[in-house]
């Protein structure tokens, strides 16, 4: 039998050796927001909110950025050698920035010339060189590799030693099961708050953070529900899990614009072995569901954290699976993994409005 590729064991594993380097996020609750999730879904639900907005650099990312470092050296007999190479368009380049810094590694960023400012200024606050290039995947992956070579090429001709090591932003082991501790914290925070989890709903982009929440969710427990959330208008990994056949995002169009990328060739086999269902809904759904979140929980999030929500409160589909589940007298209680707050505040009040 094929071994599989991220276990429970190996998040806990993430967990302890990344646990000096990243905050534990709190989990918030909103009386109010659980009035408005029951009456959307016709039952008495309970949400706890994994806030991955208050994590260093403002999300998920540090996670597996951090533990994907740990592990590339483990192997490397010297670390100083080592630099970390990454394209991204803003919280991955940000986590990799920061997690190499804290880990005495150097660090070298490739971002589309249209990533947000505030994403690319962090980067650079952070110690990483950057370097633009063509908004597009395949002009990521070839100044990537330009990057790779001409480092490798100066330390040679320096007479130096260099070790210069691609970390993906999703699509890699290390990077999944780092993600996954963000699932570890949550099943054991709800469980210490007296309100164990029935589901967990995650954004999704590429599936990094999907897959390791997934695995985790279910190995702490087996029964749980895992639903994944994402816009319509990048809805490439609910038609893949749907048909079971992989479909590429091409040409996607939405406000979330940290879950613009295709589901990988490691996390999409993952996704549909743990995961139970991905529901979509609309950019003016996402839009109200984060004027909630900023109005009545007080803290600011960007638009891809709040498919979660969305979903819970206006997805028919959600809703439709919420009635075949068995009733009991008790709420069903819904974590919701907010996955970061790095927003452009202009844009954003402009889009709030407009709601």
């Amino acid at each position: 039998m094929e071994e599989t590729p991220v276990t429970i064991e190996q998040i806990k594993h993430a967990a302890e050796t990344i646990r000096d380097f990243v905050h534990k996020t709190p989990v918030l609750t909103s009386a109010t927001l659980d009035g408005f999730a029951s009456q959307a879904v016709d039952r008495d639900v309970k949400l706890l909110f994994k806030c991955e907005n208050f994590q260093k650099v403002g999300a998920f990312k540090i996670r597996g950025a951090t533990y994907a470092i740990k592990r590339l050296l483990e192997t490397i007999p010297n670390p100083s050698a080592l630099t970390v190479v990454t394209h991204s368009s803003g919280n991955h380049a940000q986590a990799l920035a920061l997690a190499a810094r804290q880990l005495n590694v150097k660090c070298h960023v490739v971002m589309p010339r249209n990533a947000p400012a505030v994403k690319k200024n962090a980067v650079q606050g952070y110690g990483a060189a950057v370097t633009e290039c063509t908004p597009t995947l395949e002009a990521r992956e070839a100044t990537v590799k330009e990057v790779m070579n001409r480092l490798q090429e100066e330390a040679t001709h320096r007479g130096e030693e260099a070790l210069v090591r691609f970390v993906p932003p999703y699509d890699h082991l290390d990077v999944i099961r780092g993600q996954g501790t963000i699932a570890f914290e949550l099943v054991e925070q709800a469980d210490e708050m007296g309100t164990p989890l029935d589901i967990v709903i995650t954004p999704v982009g590429g599936g990094g953070m999907l897959s390791g929440v997934s695995v985790a969710a279910k190995g702490l427990r087996s029964n749980v529900l895992v639903f994944r959330a994402e816009p319509t208008g990048a809805s490439d990994a609910q038609a893949s899990f749907r048909s079971r056949v992989f479909h590429p995002s091409v040409q996607p169009k939405t406000i979330a614009d940290g879950l613009l990328t295709s589901l990988g060739d490691i996390t999409f086999p993952l996704i549909l072995e743990n995961v139970d269902d991905i529901f979509t809904v609309t950019d003016e759904e996402i839009a109200k569901a984060m004027k909630v979140i900023w109005e009545r929980m007080k803290i600011i999030v960007e638009p891809s954290s709040c498919v979660t929500l969305a979903v819970v409160l206006f997805s028919s589909e959600f809703k439709e699976r919420i009635a075949k589940l068995q009733s009991t007298n008790q709420s069903l209680k819904i974590g919701l993994v907010l996955s970061g707050g790095n927003v452009d505040l202009g844009s954003c009040l402009a889009l709030l409005s407009n709601i």
